[in-house]
């Protein structure tokens, strides 16, 4: 009920509620709520909603609906490139439940694997503090099969040699300048005597920003780079232009184990713009569409329940190609029956259950 509520629009326990409330009859025996033995079915209220959510296991939920979503995002991307498969990009990013602070204790923060193209949510962890982020990076990506794949702007040098040895997987990683070993080698790479490669410009939400990057080659016999296993340089020139606003410049340097001939500068160029999307494709949905921040569920696990359940409806309903959620939710809404084909359950309950 959770997950039809959800891609229809439900941001909290009392509208899943309502939800249920409005349904049919024979779409809440499909749902599985049992039939009472007058012979009508009642929707669960806002606390039995809360007191399950609040009880469920948070690792073995997350592992379920990230399992699932893997493999409708898989299912997908094959059937959209048969013959030539692109690399699946994965960004590794946390994300804070503010709602969820109380007085005694701290608000909860999750660390996620979401893919890039058909943004989903593939993996989830809670890790207390954003400063658990780094120990809880292998146990979130273990499971997963990260052959041929980016994980995208993760600079910790020993998790970036497991993905690479262990998990077969490339990387691209952001070096800021509290790596000042690496980030002076980069700095220091002769990028005014190599061409710009790729160029994008868009103007949107008040401001013009293009972006520019150039590659280097980095060879291990002259040194190269203080970063395991970086095989090219990457610079990326941003300038930004706010409405009514001086422009501003920024240089971006990031290295990668894929070499030259393993890639294209529009293929990094797309993946470090991806890996910034992530806060308007994923974060700021379940900021804005769910009202994520503004909940206030905080006992249990029902804050990373309900995180879980907005990360089930964003996934399936991008996996099928919907560019606007709030629409999409908005229409499924009135027609709620149409969320158990898009959720693909397909129970036949039997009629004299009690």
């Amino acid at each position: 009920m959770c997950a039809c509520a959800a891609v229809c629009g439900a941001k909290s326990i009392d509208e899943v509620a309502e939800f249920g409330e409005r349904a049919t009859n024979s779409l809440l025996a499909f749902l599985g709520v049992r039939r009472h033995l007058l012979g009508w079915r009642r929707s669960p209220k806002p606390g039995t909603l809360g007191r399950v959510l609040q009880a469920l296991d948070g690792d073995a939920l997350d592992q379920a609906v990230g399992a699932y979503l893997a493999d409708r995002h898989r299912i997908t991307a094959s059937a959209d490139m048969p013959e030539t498969r692109s690399r699946q990009i994965i960004a590794v990013d946390g994300k804070a439940l503010t709602g969820s602070a109380r007085l005694a204790a701290p608000r909860r923060h999750l660390l996620s694997a979401v893919t890039h193209d058909r943004v989903a949510t593939i993996a989830q962890v809670e890790v207390g503090a954003k400063t658990n982020e780094v120990r809880h990076f292998k146990p979130l990506l273990a499971p997963l099969d990260l052959a041929d794949t980016f994980d995208a702007f993760h600079s910790v040098k020993a998790n970036i040699t497991w993905l690479v040895e262990r998990k077969k997987a490339h990387y691209i990683a952001v070096i800021k300048t509290n790596q000042p070993t690496a980030y002076a080698q980069l700095a220091a790479l002769p990028w005014t005597s190599i061409k710009v490669q790729h160029t994008a410009s868009v103007t949107a939400h008040g401001r013009r920003e293009s972006r520019s990057i150039k590659t280097c080659a980095i060879a291990d016999n002259l040194g190269g780079i203080a970063f395991p296993h970086a095989h090219l340089a990457i610079r990326v020139h941003r300038r930004r232009k706010p409405t009514g606003r001086p422009e501003t410049r920024e240089n971006v340097y990031a290295v990668t184990s894929l070499a030259a001939h393993q890639t294209r500068p529009i293929d990094l160029a797309a993946a470090i713009r991806g890996h910034w999307g992530i806060e308007s494709s994923s974060h700021y949905i379940r900021d804005v569409t769910f009202a994520e921040d503004a909940s206030t569920i905080h006992t249990g696990t029902a804050p990373r329940a309900m995180a879980t359940i907005c990360n089930l409806a964003i996934g399936t309903l991008k996996i099928l190609g919907a560019d606007n959620i709030v629409k999409t939710a908005r229409a499924l809404r009135h027609e709620p029956e149409r969320a158990l084909a898009i959720l693909g359950i397909t129970n036949n309950p039997d009629t004299h259950e009690t």
